[in-house]
């Protein structure tokens, strides 16, 4: 993080491509140690009010990127077009890569149990040639507001524009999940890895005194070094001849998301990938609420009007991105990720760098429709379920286990 500080105090800017490095590598930084100290925190704090700050915390880095452009497309027209471009890039790398990388590890590792003769293989089943990541009862609550906010998502690409009482309405979809969320049991003995787990050995004491002074550093860390990050993407595109969209869409989010796919592989390595898949749905469901909800709230503090008006590339970016995540509910609704849906959403993901037509990103998000129509028939059992755990009480994972049918 220093060369960041050292460069954010002084306005030292040799070049767009060397600001995207220096000021990319303090928010890649603070991000680690906003996530070690975020899970280190849950010793300590807990409940509905712990569940938001927790939250908010560690999308930081993400939001403060994101929320930049919003802002400033407030008063620089040529700023409109990656109001949202962060966002969909994170969103779609979350689900096409992150969730996929997850089940393949566990897998992987559940393989070895069984060639070791270990009949423990954590969340992951391989029963003959099927293998599988059986997912948590209580992370329905999470996956049924991922299906009402994929389905609201479709609105935005209908209207052309995010409008302000639309984002108002995102932003109370996102107290209301935090909500119900902070009504779930918590576990008690809270597992922890890799450096939160060393910080969470400390003495109480010490143990506060850490997390409290990690959070601030990395807070101040990110909010100085968003705006010149952000700055420089979109420069650094013009400098080398690569599209600026492109970079805003895809460097900013692996920058902002690399500390949280380290810590979901690390929980799939112990067996405990429902744990790392939990953690990426919930973040998809803060990004189509709180951060969604909060680009024409930036928007306007920047000077603009009441509504983000999306152009003709945002508009299809929305259209995929909603597409694809209702794709991914659809596979997981059921509670059992398989391993030939994983090999489908990455190779889906995958594609779309090669599609750069408009014609041929609506018909790659009309594919990701007929999936989902399709896998939603076959698990239709499921449908009702998921619909109504968000407006009921969540359940414990102690509870009776679902018993869900293989595809």
């Amino acid at each position: 993080m220093a060369p960041g500080v050292v460069f954010r105090i002084t306005g030292f800017a040799p070049s767009p491509v060397v600001d995207l490095f220096i000021f990319g590598g303090a928010v890649v930084a603070a991000s680690f140690l906003l996530a070690w100290a975020a899970e280190a925190a849950q010793l300590d704090i807990s409940g509905p009010l712990a569940i938001a700050i927790l939250a908010l915390i560690a999308v930081l880095p993400e939001y403060a990127v994101d929320l930049y452009y919003a802002f400033r497309s407030g008063y620089d027209p040529s700023y409109e077009q990656f109001a949202a471009a962060n966002m969909l890039g994170s969103n779609r790398l979350l689900l096409g890569f992150g969730w996929p990388l997850v089940v393949f590890v566990a897998i992987i590792v559940a393989a070895r149990s069984l060639r070791a003769g270990k009949p423990d293989t954590g969340d992951a089943r391989i029963e003959g040639r099927s293998a599988f990541l059986q997912l948590n009862r209580g992370v329905r609550t999470e996956i049924g507001f991922l299906v009402l906010l994929a389905v609201v998502a479709f609105l935005i690409p209908i209207l052309g524009i995010i409008p302000m009482w639309f984002g108002l309405i995102l932003i109370l979809v996102f107290v209301a999940y935090l909500w119900r969320a902070g009504q779930a049991e918590q576990d008690e003995d809270e597992e922890l890895v890799g450096m939160a787990a060393n910080i969470g050995a400390l003495p109480r004491r010490r143990r506060r005194i850490t997390v409290v002074a990690m959070f601030v550093i990395a807070a101040a860390v990110i909010l100085a070094s968003a705006e010149p990050f952000a700055t420089a993407l979109v420069d650094s595109g013009s400098k080398l001849g690569i599209d600026s969209f492109f970079l805003v869409q895809w460097l900013a989010p692996l920058s902002s998301e690399a500390p949280e796919f380290i810590v979901a592989i690390l929980f799939a390595l112990r067996g405990n990938g429902a744990a790392a898949i939990g953690t990426l749905i919930a973040s998809k469901v803060n990004q189509w609420s709180l951060l969604v909800g909060s680009l024409p709230i930036a928007h306007a503090v920047g000077g603009g009007g009441f509504d983000v008006v999306l152009d003709a590339r945002q508009t299809e970016e929305f259209v995929l991105t909603a597409s694809q995540t209702l794709m991914g509910v659809a596979i997981i609704i059921g509670l059992r990720f398989h391993r030939w849906a994983a090999i489908a959403l990455i190779a889906l993901f995958a594609i779309q760098f090669a599609i750069t037509g408009t014609t041929g990103r609506y018909i790659l998000s009309a594919a990701h429709l007929l999936i989902a129509l399709v896998v939603f028939w076959t698990q239709r059992h499921h449908i009702l379920p998921t619909l109504a755990a968000p407006f009921r009480r969540p359940v414990s994972d102690s509870d009776e286990p679902d018993r869900v049918p293989a595809i």
